[in-house]
């Protein structure tokens, strides 16, 4: 989870509290604290059960011996493991679990990030919770009824990751990889016995006065017997700098009934507020206490001030019109690590999509923690999912759809909200993907969760990816949206070619001519015998689309699918964890295709960058896009590597760039101290981020 709870030692309260609103460092000196928040990744014992005899045999019991059990490493899933990758049912994951004595006047809750797709969980052979058929999202179970103060401890967790028709994705129907497993970190959080379970924060700018008002939602729940009687508190820092740039504290103190749930909510204007944006994506934290005048517990999250919206059927960040273009990842797809990514490949791949200038991107299902965390900080765009994927969603269902996927969508969604809110880089709830959108249950399904939506985040926009708008769409779902997305797969997975695209958009356009349409996915996929590997197909497709998209004003996004080759159930290449389908600009492991390079440069927000040379002293001529993708150029800068004898680099120099609205040119000089003609000079449009937006290699 993105937010950090922990209690504050002596040393760090004492320091705090000569800066907390309304009290002193000797009032604060008083609370009880507490430090702990565990880990629990790492070894675990692990054994599927394929014959589901756990239950009956006693495996969660807290004396049952494990011998024949081996040892993996948390996050884990079974599905990379050749003689697991067909398992699709139940496993077990078995740990002990360190306890201290000063714990017990305190709440024990073991918090998993994600667990696919079920998850029953005993503490010393007790029975403590289940998350059932909900395979994305984060969970938590409050163990401290069955812990042993003076004995040893053990977690066992049963796990099933069988096809499922009582849930999204629904049985068979998803294309990626329904990896079994702890796939996602998981850890112990102790608290007082009054704590914030969450905290949401609203941050909506006036783009007038540079000021941002702050409201702050704090989730509180009482475990303990008593009425709890407190007040809240807190500061917001810079991310960056740290300074403390606003604080506030609660008016008068709150109450919460024993074993209930309060919501503590304060308000407060930021002067001068940094806004979030792509190419500057500045955050704040929010450090939040909540206190009895005894006992303490402290909550971190952080924040970014912007506003995304739709005005005059185009797309406005903090009231600047632009398109965009962006790439998809799909996670899990390195057959090393499967679904249980390390934070090394999560980088390593977003850095890719950096590469890339993907600003705009969308996924199936509810990402990592790790994933928000480095778009929040690196600047890119993301539309997160309810993973309801495909028509066989709602097969078999009439005007409804069944109670229980209902149900277990609107659950899906109601968590994804909860754990991502806060994270300026979601600006879309997808709702689903290619559901068939005229299908009545399927339409009423997409109805429904667009209404909890709204009502749940009623400042974010909403959406979801249609492959079914070719024909009469005014009948689609589509219509409802926020936005219009479409997945067109002309010359791929559906006959055509370009000119189709072309007429497709423009019916799309007369249908809804207020809302900005996104090419939520087009590509090329080797996935059937006549349609062979060939990167050239998919440059191919990439170019010969593009010119079509950008060709159309109306059209506000355009993601290409896919990032990666991708480990899928239904692959039509590759056996066990290296069943896949290739649709991607990089293989499963990373390696780049030659359509990686086109793709980076088709996403390039600049169109050309001419170099002429005068005695080492470079005239550079850079040219912004005026179509897809466009938005202000703000911060950025050439850079230039000059190389001598021997391809060597001799020499470094940049200038900056003036801001450049879409489809302006910019004439700038970048001078060498060398004599020597030099073999070669690359030069690099660099964003403010440090990432690069163009090349070019200048040859002598």
């Amino acid at each position: 989870m993105s937010s950090r709870r922990r209690f504050l030692g002596q040393s760090a309260l004492a320091a705090a509290a000569l800066a907390a609103p309304r009290s002193s460092a000797a009032e604060a000196l008083r609370v009880r604290s507490t430090t702990a928040n565990l880990s629990l990744c790492g070894s675990w014992s692990f054994k599927t059960d394929p014959g589901n005899a756990g239950q009956r045999e006693r495996w969660f019991a807290a004396d049952y011996s494990t011998p024949a059990w081996h040892e993996v490493v948390v996050p884990h899933t079974w599905q990379i493991d050749p003689l697991h990758s067909d398992h699709r049912g139940i496993a077990w994951y078995r740990r002990a679990l360190d306890i201290l004595p000063a714990w017990q006047d305190s709440v024990l809750r073991l918090e998993f990030e994600a667990v696919f797709h079920t998850a029953s969980v005993w503490v010393n052979g007790q029975f403590v919770g289940e998350h059932a058929r909900k395979g994305y999202t984060a969970f938590c179970l409050d163990i401290t009824p069955a812990i042993r103060w003076d004995g040893p401890n053990v977690i066992a967790v049963r796990v099933d990751n069988d096809f499922n028709d009582h849930m999204l994705p629904r049985g068979r129907s998803s294309d990626w990889a329904n990896d079994g497993g702890i796939f996602r970190p998981v850890r112990l959080a102790v608290t007082p016995k009054t704590f914030v379970e969450r905290v949401e924060v609203e941050a909506v700018p006036d783009l007038n006065n540079g000021e941002a008002a702050i409201t702050v939602s704090a989730h509180c729940r009482n475990t303990s017997a008593q009425t709890w009687a407190g007040t809240a508190s807190y500061h917001i820092f810079d991310d960056q700098s740290g300074q403390i740039v606003a604080a506030g504290a609660s008016a008068a103190r709150v109450t919460i009934k024993a074993g209930a749930s309060g919501i503590l909510t304060l308000r407060q204007t930021l002067p001068n507020a940094k806004l979030w944006h792509f190419d500057s994506p500045h955050l704040y934290r929010l450090d939040l206490r909540i206190t009895d005048g005894h006992e303490e517990h402290q909550h971190e999250t952080t924040f970014g001030v912007r506003k995304f919206e739709v005005k005059e059927g185009k797309f406005h960040l903090n009231g600047e019109p632009l398109r965009l273009m962006g790439v998809e990842r799909m996670a899990g797809s390195n057959p090393e690590f499967g679904m249980a990514e390390p934070s090394e490949w999560i980088e390593h791949d977003h850095r890719d999509l950096k590469d890339l200038n993907c600003i705009l991107t969308r996924v199936h299902w509810p990402q990592d923690q790790r994933v928000l965390d480095y778009c929040d900080r690196h600047g890119i765009l993301m539309q997160s999912e309810v993973p309801a994927w495909g028509p066989d969603t709602f097969q078999g269902m009439d005007a409804q759809p069944d109670s229980d996927v209902m149900q277990n969508g609107l659950e899906q969604l109601r968590e994804m909200i909860e754990r991502d809110r806060n994270h300026p880089s979601v600006v879309a709830w997808g709702l689903c993907n290619e559901i068939d959108g005229q299908n009545p249950a399927a339409y009423q399904f997409a109805k429904r969760l667009l209404e909890e939506a709204k009502r749940l985040d009623p400042g974010r926009l909403c959406s979801y990816a249609s492959n079914s708008l070719q024909q009469t769409p005014e009948r689609d779902v589509a219509g409802l949206m926020d936005f219009i997305e479409t997945n067109e797969y002309f010359g791929t997975w559906q006959p055509g070619d370009a000119r189709d695209l072309d007429q497709h958009l423009d019916r799309l356009h007369a249908e809804f001519p207020a809302k900005p349409i996104v090419i939520s996915e087009y590509g090329y996929c080797a996935c059937t015998a006549e349609r062979p590997e060939g990167d050239g197909h998919r440059i191919e497709i990439l170019q010969t689309h593009n010119e079509v998209i950008r060709s159309k004003e109306f059209v506000g996004g355009a993601i290409f699918f896919c990032y990666n080759d991708y480990r899928t159930h239904v692959g039509d290449r590759g056996v066990g964890p290296l069943q896949q389908r290739v649709h991607g600009v990089v293989d499963v492991y990373g390696a780049k295709k030659l359509s990686y390079a086109v793709l980076s440069r088709e996403s390039s927000p600049i169109e050309s960058l001419s170099v002429r040379n005068q005695l080492n002293t470079f005239q550079l001529t850079m040219k912004t896009r005026g179509t897809l993708p466009s938005y202000t150029l703000r911060g950025y800068k050439i850079c230039g590597v000059l190389y001598g004898q021997g391809n060597i680099p001799v020499e470094q120099k940049e200038v900056n760039l003036p801001d450049l609205a879409p489809g302006k040119t910019a004439e700038v000089d970048l001078a060498f101290s060398q004599t020597e003609l030099p073999k070669h000079v690359i030069f690099s449009v660099v964003r403010p981020t440090g990432f690069p937006a163009y090349s070019v290699d200048w040859k002598s």
